[in-house]
């Protein structure tokens, strides 16, 4: 069992960013005096000779953008996210090496010096070529039926694989004191349905190069080509069985669809062909009982379409998927044939990374606590969380002042809402303890070893948690993450340590660009918890209606509208946004640029002094450009086309145009006309 983020189920956790400005942040620079540091960098980006009134993304990024070459190894660049990870890459190899250079100082530098010494050993690596995966395949070219297969499929789910079926950990949505398993869609090696069942010719020259793809990889596994060919169609004909089973993406939010719970007897009762015994054994805990499944639908259709196919299919699907997960563990070859897809086809990315970033990450991927515990022992300040917290309270305290302004509400569910703004939990910088690591044995050798022992580990340490009451001191995300999320659940946001820092938040920096950089960022994780599948989740966590009827009538007609407008947003021709699916992110979009503006407008009326304009700029224009600079970014096309698919977050350039356009405290900022492109005359309101 793996931990939310793996379970398909992106709805639960919403990704954002952030850090924390200081309530005594420095004024602007005087007038006539020259702009340094984050000011100046701020002013660099931008290109002051578009109109912000036609095109404001153009207007707050475009010196970044005429500025700025995407790295090679890099499918996406941004100003913000992707800069502070580099940074934080460099400092987190560092502590890495230190680590390997004297692993004798603690257990936690013995795991992580191991771990990344194995990974950055190539000679071994290639000296073992594939040989790691000698006892899966036997095991796999065993199989011979139902009970077989579902038990080899099992071990596969503990080593990270997912054949068949995505599974999980989650609180349980009508009890949410308490941890069940999740069993949902999956077993797709494309990253969405669509890729399969699509008539668009781009997707459908994907699903093409994907066949060749497996085909390849069958091969380096020891397939002749004729053999390899015959094999990858069948696996696509298979995985396109699962994909025609598996609901759409924006069906997926639908999150009061998603509760199916029954015991172990129920999901065998679904589907009798399919021994769940032999499968839950495969993964090591054959005792589990508490099951949700999401999707029942395409429990019953894989009852059908696994016995309809042949074993030798059913072992060539169990291959590749052995060899398509642990790619990047291996040699050479097969990390290229890998990236030749993955990375240049899907996602656009020209150069694979250096291999002392991937090992970075393999490692935090392994031990993301005990390598937080050294980072943020180096990198974060100790007044940071009190700095954080307080901003977040200017952010709670303006969501609840804009709520008596909201007509489509009653007075019974606006005192509801606010009685969940007040309950949200929020966790800043890192976890009050650490996560425990000394059952994860981790040794000199073998990279393979040692990176398949930590997927086993994790998978132990998520279903020892079945049945039993969810640890709400446990973090989703690991302290040097740049990133931040909102759970309903547990109706709890967390920012870890690595995104409090600039370009986020600086000390030296004007509030308005706090306040519009980290500040929207704060009101986006707060809105989360009422957007279209927050609201439906109470202060506890739970799923259920909270809300009275007609309320929640009216707030869908205005999630409408919000779906309505970024649908029409076109990222090429023909291909457009899907407000469906990214519904929950633009919304807390709109609505965390509101109450950011709100807290900002609080904070100059609680320190009496408005701060002085920065070459022209007000400081309600400089808010919005620091909001709109976080976005800034460069793309491969084959990436945007992937994220428009898959990602319930809106493409850069449209996390800034869609929030602006509905706020009419932007317009008035910049004194755009009625009916300009920034300025339309019908707004979505909804926060």
């Amino acid at each position: 069992m793996r931990s939310t983020p793996r379970l398909a189920l992106a709805l639960l956790l919403a990704l954002a960013a952030a850090p924390a400005p200081a309530e005594d942040a420095a004024p602007n620079a005087a007038a006539g005096t020259p702009a340094k540091g984050p000011v100046a960098d701020l002013l660099a980006a931008m290109d002051s000779s578009a109109d912000p009134c036609q095109d404001f993304y153009r207007y707050a990024c475009g010196g970044w953008l005429d500025a700025t070459e995407r790295p090679a190894d890099q499918a996406r660049w941004t100003r913000s996210f992707s800069t502070i990870r580099e940074e934080n890459r460099v400092v987190v190899q560092e502590i890495l090496k230190a680590a390997a250079a004297d692993p004798g100082r603690s257990a936690e530098h013995a795991q992580i010096g191991h771990f990344y010494s194995t990974c950055m050993d190539e000679a071994a690596i290639e000296k073992a070529g594939l040989g790691p995966l000698a006892p899966m395949l036997a095991k796999i070219g065993a199989v011979d039926g139902p009970a077989s297969l579902m038990r080899v499929s099992g071990a596969l789910q503990r080593m990270g694989a997912s054949p068949l079926l995505g599974i999980g950990v989650l609180a349980d949505f009508k009890r949410p004191d308490i941890d069940i398993a999740f069993f949902v869609q999956g077993g797709l090696g494309l990253p969405d349905r669509d890729y399969y069942v699509s008539d668009d010719p781009t997707k459908r020259e994907l699903l093409a190069e994907y066949e060749k793809h497996v085909a390849r990889m069958l091969g380096l596994l020891g397939e002749d080509g004729e053999t390899a060919a015959a094999h990858a169609r069948a696996i696509v004909a298979f995985e396109t069985g699962l994909a025609k089973a598996s609901r759409p993406a924006p069906e997926m939010r639908m999150v009061e669809k998603l509760y199916h719970k029954i015991d172990l007897a129920g999901l065998q009762e679904l589907t009798p062909g399919l021994p769940w015994n032999d499968f839950l054994g495969g993964i090591g805990h054959p005792g589990v009982r508490e099951i949700n499944v999401a999707t029942p639908e395409f429990f019953a259709a894989l009852e059908t379409l696994v016995p309809a196919t042949p074993v030798e299919t059913l072992q060539a699907y169990l291959r590749w998927n052995l060899i398509n997960t642990t790619a990047d563990l291996l040699d050479h070859d097969v990390v290229a044939a890998n990236f030749d897809f993955y990375g240049k086809k899907l996602s656009g990315q020209e150069e694979i990374e250096p291999r002392w970033k991937r090992c970075v990450d393999q490692t935090q991927n392994a031990l993301g606590e005990a390598v937080g515990k050294l980072y943020v022992a180096e990198r974060f300040a100790g007044d940071s969380k009190q700095v954080a917290l307080e901003m977040i309270r200017d952010i709670e305290r303006a969501f609840e002042g804009a709520l008596p302004q909201l007509a489509w509400m009653d007075d019974t569910t606006r005192q509801r809402a606010v009685g969940k703004a007040q309950a949200v939990a929020n966790k800043i910088g890192y976890p009050d303890e650490w996560r425990d690591y000394s059952a994860l044995e981790v040794v000199p050798g073998s990279f393979y070893a040692n990176a398949v022992a930590a997927v086993e580990f994790e998978t132990d340490r998520q279903a020892a948690k079945i049945g039993k009451p969810v640890d709400r001191k446990e973090w989703g995300m690991t302290p040097q993450e740049v990133n931040a999320y909102y759970n309903p659940l547990l109706n709890e946001i967390a920012f870890p340590a690595g995104i409090l820092q600039p370009p986020f938040f600086h000390r030296d920096s004007p509030a308005a660009m706090n306040y519009g950089a980290v500040g929207v960022v704060m009101g986006h994780e707060l809105t989360h918890g009422f957007d279209d599948m927050g609201r439906k989740f109470d202060p506890s966590g739970q799923l259920r209606e909270w809300w009275e009827p007609e309320v929640a009538a009216r707030f869908e007609e205005r999630a409408q509208c919000v779906r309505d407008r970024y649908s029409a947003y076109e990222v090429e021709p023909g291909v457009h946004v899907q407000g469906d699916l990214t519904a929950g992110e633009n919304i807390a979009d709109i609505g965390g640029v509101k109450q950011a503006y709100a807290a900002y407008q609080a904070w100059k009326a609680r320190h009496g002094k408005p701060q002085a304009a920065v070459a022209g700029l007000t400081d309600d224009q400089l808010f919005f450009v620091s909001f709109a600079q976080v976005w800034c970014t460069e793309a491969a096309p084959e990436f945007v086309r992937m994220q428009v698919t898959t990602d319930p977050h809106s493409p850069a350039r449209f996390r800034v145009m869609g929030p602006l356009t509905q706020n009419a405290v932007f317009a008035e900022a910049f004194q755009c006309p009625a009916g300009a492109p920034m300025a339309p005359v019908e707004r979505c309101e909804v926060w």
